[in-house]
């Protein structure tokens, strides 16, 4: 159980240190990321936990931010949301974490007492994430997120020396001995995500998948799907380097670059003799970064 103090959810700010400072990769305007010296956060409220990051990444959401894609941002924002370390400090109420055990932590920040986090929907959280603009763009707020603007919040991010993780007993995950950081740190983001991607799509053995856009995402989406059975996997970008290099490391992945054939024809010529007469399942990896139309490129520009 959550102590009391903690019950109406963490404290957005955390607490900083009187003297010591740290790294961080900070938004200070569109196109503009900056490494700054910046108070080392302290473990504030008694769920907390202090993580030394010894490993983060950048995801490809963060272009979002870094092109000011997405409201709430504000100058000196620390940010990002896929991160691992050593516990440096815990507060009174941690009870499954102690000083120096290694974690990784996702994205989202969930209390684990809540509605949501009690029926798996974690990142619906419905305690870590004070923003009321979000909630009137889109009617429900998700959860907090990590150094992903005050729309999610306002958290600082772990693309920094140290972060503090609310809940760490919930948002902490113990990585086991004999597993590298390198190896751990895609559980914090990417790899689940082309795991779901292929959960949601009921990847079977024995599946055709055709996965549009050839990036981290989709090529761990394809890793995925080849590993759950599916017999053949179609990959589709317009960036040949990209598919040359799924080529060159997934085996049996075929590739299409849609800038040289039509893609619908291409697919439908691809899989004439399949029993569908089709992919069986076709999982879209690419994001909503580049505008194909004005009126996307107008949605973006105003952010909705």
């Amino acid at each position: 159980m959550l102590p009391e103090q903690c019950k109406g959810g963490p404290t957005v700010a955390a607490k900083t240190h009187p003297e010591a400072k740290m790294h961080a990769v900070s938004w200070m305007g569109k196109k503009n990321m900056q490494v700054k010296d910046v108070p080392r956060p302290m473990v504030t409220d008694p769920a907390d936990v202090l993580l030394r990051v010894t490993n983060t990444a950048i995801c490809g959401s963060d272009l979002h931010l870094y092109l000011h894609g997405m409201p709430g941002l504000r100058s000196g924002d620390v940010l990002g949301h896929e991160f691992m370390g050593v516990v440096e400090e815990v507060g009174e109420s941690v009870t499954k974490l102690k000083r120096g055990e290694r974690v990784l932590v996702a994205f989202d920040i969930a209390c684990g007492q809540c509605f949501f986090c009690n029926h798996g929907y974690q990142s619906s959280c419905d305690h870590t994430n004070p923003s009321k603009v979000q909630e009137l763009m889109y009617g429900q707020a998700a959860g907090g997120f990590f150094g992903y603007s005050h729309l999610t919040g306002g958290y600082q991010g772990g693309q920094a020396e140290y972060v503090r993780v609310p809940y760490g007993d919930i948002n902490c995950l113990k990585v086991p001995e004999g597993l590298s950081d390198h190896e751990a740190l895609f559980l914090t983001d990417i790899l689940p995500t082309a795991w779901h991607a292929c959960e949601m799509g009921e990847v079977h053995e024995g599946d055709v998948v055709a996965i549009w856009g050839a990036g981290p995402v989709g090529i761990l989406t394809a890793h995925c799907a080849q590993h759950r059975g599916a017999r053949r996997v179609i990959m589709i970008d317009s960036v040949q380097d990209r598919l040359d290099f799924v080529k060159a490391k997934l085996p049996g992945v075929e590739t299409l670059n849609f800038k040289d054939k039509e893609t619908v024809s291409a697919i439908q010529e691809m899989t004439a003799n399949e029993p569908g007469r089709g992919p069986d399942v076709v999982i879209e990896a690419a994001g909503f970064h580049y505008s194909k139309s004005w009126l996307h490129a107008i949605e973006q520009t105003l952010q909705l």
